[in-house]
């Protein structure tokens, strides 16, 4: 039974409320009583002596003893590996790698205790059955337009009925206009009409009642119908890397030339093929390269580092190719940013030595077309990065242990416990589905992705190279970054921000109009105004800090154990005073809201339109060592290369169906700032804290809304170009890509 709160009547002071928002489990199941707390919040040291054992007790039972397989009813939660993405005893190539441990760092998440596989000991066995503590299930008490479901219904239903209607899954698009079908036009789906599942798809299956038939039906991408050519454009290409779906990845330029950190006995010479000559050249001889990198003009989006490691690997695969790649830009007088050059890079293989060519917007057709084919492979480079590091890793992966830490060693009545209770809403039951459908092995990601069966295991890497708790908050993230070199791991700036005390937020951005940065620095200063009202009414005296054994416990259980691989990393934040328990917080909501909100919400409006973000490339470049027969067939038919190139229409598709509910709004969405917790409500310093928050994030829609009007922010404002208002806060239901809810619950 779930059981919302319990009110008590009759007492002289009035009622007594007790919040639960909680599944009470059979007492044949288990029959243990369950313990509620009132929405007073304390903590431990002023907890009243006739509850400290309550409050113990109820600990106590959230960790469990680490020992069995987990049934649905229980409440537990505990850490482990994951050794469940692979399935080695169902499918020929099903095993993959453990993630967490020295080898392969990643974060932990919650133990299910399944047995092991019969095939590979290191591995989880696969049931139909993944599990989450009880309370973090959404299924039963969410409307089912709810996202969590939607996306279970697209991966349980949709994405199996495609496969069974695209019987080639190697074949593409024969020509442009093929792709553009694909937008209101129904895609029948055979004989799924009597699954319950699709009833509750209400934007992407149309059932016609004539027919009695259900159908695919993709909605044209707001960026499609703004600019149909848009995404052929270099203007626009540049623009979403301060504007688009992975605003994280680009970087100043700091140091020329351009060298590579691998070991040149393995992948070859470490020095670019993108010259100081070529650069002038493209700049017109508006400046030097040496004055360039001085006067802060040149970015790059560098993915050389961190993929030439797999591109071997993952050539080996059928279907997909992969380069180390680097793309430079110029910061233009106007703001904007310009491509200059893309080099694509493979190492050494075989009897063959290393190839790296560069290529550069021309003015010739063969060089142009060249020019398309290398950013398709850009894109695809982008796209995996943003959907393995950026938003899977970043958010959803990272904050699992989060989650757990809290649960275990927070009492449910402690006041850090209940501000961050709404932040982790439905997170691991949606990371839990992601396990079993999306980034399995031979799931969504593996079969449409560039890095294939390697993808997860990159995203390892990545974590291992680049990620830093201290860095997770915004304004760090902006100044610098870890360097995306394995054998180095030292620290290159980012380069995107400066402090500076007089500017805005105490950050000067490098470039000025970048929309994401400019707009998430003001929502990331109102998170914190919030996070330091909450926290400085519950902790006036530091000693509080160091004396709260819970807390204390809580921070020490997520950098040694949640995050353990990285556990003797100088960079940890110390926990000793209010502002080091600000900080943290602070971060923790930032990645739970803002960033998560950054980077998924505009799925299917950027990426709907595949083109414009192809997620895999799937043939090599033309002028990579070609047959005279392949260059003869690029020079005749080059817009058939830049096809074979894009994914498949079965990757296509599938990806478009997972992207529209990803980027979908439920009617009952719980937007940050909106709703007020019955712990906060009671407390009247909270209260009025809260008041003010909520205010602030209105005004916040104010301000984006007078930015992505005025006509001097290029990123944002200019004919076709779409508004950027992923970090708005509050939106209407549906794919509106806008909106910041609380919690990573899609």
């Amino acid at each position: 039974m779930y059981v919302k709160n319990i009110v008590i009547d009759g007492f002289v002071h009035g009622k007594v409320e007790i919040t639960c928002n909680s599944w009470v489990h059979s007492k044949y199941d288990n029959p243990d009583k369950r313990i509620f707390f009132t929405n007073k919040s304390y903590l431990p040291s002023q907890t009243p002596s006739g509850l400290k054992k309550l409050r113990e007790t109820e600990l106590v039972t959230l960790r469990g003893d680490g020992f069995g397989e987990r049934k649905i009813f229980e409440r537990i939660y505990d850490y482990d590996v994951y050794n469940d993405i692979g399935n080695p005893d169902g499918d020929v190539d099903g095993k993959r790698p453990v993630l967490g441990g020295k080898e392969l760092p990643y974060p932990r998440r919650c133990r299910t205790g399944r047995p092991r596989s019969e095939k590979d000991p290191l591995s989880e066995s696969k049931s139909d059955f993944t599990y989450v503590p009880r309370d973090e299930a959404f299924s039963e008490v969410k409307d089912l337009s709810f996202s969590g479901n939607t996306i279970y219904a697209v991966l349980h239903a949709v994405v199996p009925g495609l496969q069974s209607i695209i019987t080639d899954p190697e074949l593409g698009f024969p020509h442009f206009p093929a792709i553009d079908s694909l937008y209101n036009v129904e895609v029948e789906l055979p004989a799924l009409q009597t699954n319950s599942l699709f009833s509750i798809i209400r934007r992407l299956i149309r059932a016609i009642s004539e027919t009695r038939k259900d159908v695919l039906l993709f909605e044209t991408p707001e960026f499609l119908e703004r600019d149909k050519f848009a995404w052929f454009r270099d203007v626009e290409f540049a623009r979403q890397t301060l504007a688009g779906l992975n605003p994280y990845s680009i970087r100043l330029v700091k140091e020329w030339p351009l060298k590579s950190k691998l070991d040149p006995e393995v992948y070859g010479p470490p020095e670019s093929a993108i010259t100081k000559e070529l650069i002038e050249l493209a700049i017109g001889g508006f400046m030097t390269v040496e004055e360039a990198v001085q006067q802060k003009k040149l970015f790059i989006l560098d993915y050389h580092d961190l993929l030439l490691p797999y591109v071997n690997k993952v050539n080996e695969l059928k279907g997909t190719v992969l380069y180390g790649s680097r793309t430079l830009f110029f910061l233009t007088p106007n703001g904007t940013l310009r491509p200059l050059a893309i080099e694509l890079t493979r190492p050494p293989v075989d009897d063959k030595p290393q190839w790296k060519q560069v290529y550069c917007p021309t003015w010739y057709a063969t060089g142009a077309w060249l020019w398309r084919i290398a950013k398709a492979h850009v894109l695809a480079h982008d796209s995996g990065y943003h959907q393995l590091v950026s938003h899977w890793l970043r958010t959803h992966c990272c904050t699992e242990p989060y989650i757990i830490a809290s649960n275990r060693q927070l009492s449910a009545m402690h006041p850090i416990y209940r501000l961050l209770f709404p932040h982790f809403r439905y997170t691991m039951e949606i990371n839990g589905t992601a396990r079993e459908k999306l980034i399995n092995a031979n799931g969504v990601i593996e079969s449409s992705f560039s890095p294939g069966k390697y993808s997860m295991e990159l995203s390892s890497v990545a974590y291992d190279l680049e990620w830093r708790f201290d860095r997770e908050a915004l304004p760090e993230d902006l100044i610098s970054s870890e360097s995306p070199v394995r054998e180095a791991k030292c620290s290159h700036p980012k380069g995107l921000a400066e402090e500076d005390p007089n500017a805005p937020y105490g950050l000067r951005l490098t470039i000025e109009d970048y929309p994401f940065a400019s707009d998430g620095l003001v929502l990331w200063d109102i998170l914190k105004q919030w996070v330091t009202n909450y926290v400085n009414h519950y902790y006036p005296q530091t000693n509080l800090i160091e004396s709260d054994e819970e807390l204390q416990a809580w921070w020490s259980e997520i950098k040694n154990v949640g995050h353990g691989d990285k556990k003797d990393e100088p960079w940890w934040p110390e926990l000793n005073t209010p502002n080091d328990l600000i900080g943290i917080v602070t971060t923790i909501i930032w990645v739970t809201s803002g960033h998560h909100a950054a980077v998924n919400f505009g799925q299917y409006n950027y990426a709907g339109y595949f083109p414009n973000r192809p997620t895999i490339a799937r043939s090599k470049m033309p002028t990579e060592d070609p047959t005279d027969e392949e260059w003869e067939d690029f020079l005749n038919k080059p817009e058939e290369a830049l096809l074979k190139c894009f994914p498949s229409q079965l990757q296509a598709t599938t990806v478009m169906a997972v992207l529209d509910v990803l980027s979908n709004h439920s009617p009952d969405e719980e937007y940050v700032g909106t709703n007020i917790e019955p712990f906060w409500k009671d407390e009247p310093v909270i209260n009025a804290a809260f008041e003010v928050f909520s205010g602030k994030l209105k005004e916040l829609e104010g301000i984006i809304d007078g930015r992505n009007a005025d006509c001097n922010l290029k990123n944002r404002n200019g004919a076709g170009v779409m508004p950027y208002e992923l970090l708005k806060p509050f939106s209407e239901p549906g794919i509106t890509g806008k909106g910041v809810p609380y919690s990573i619950s899609i």
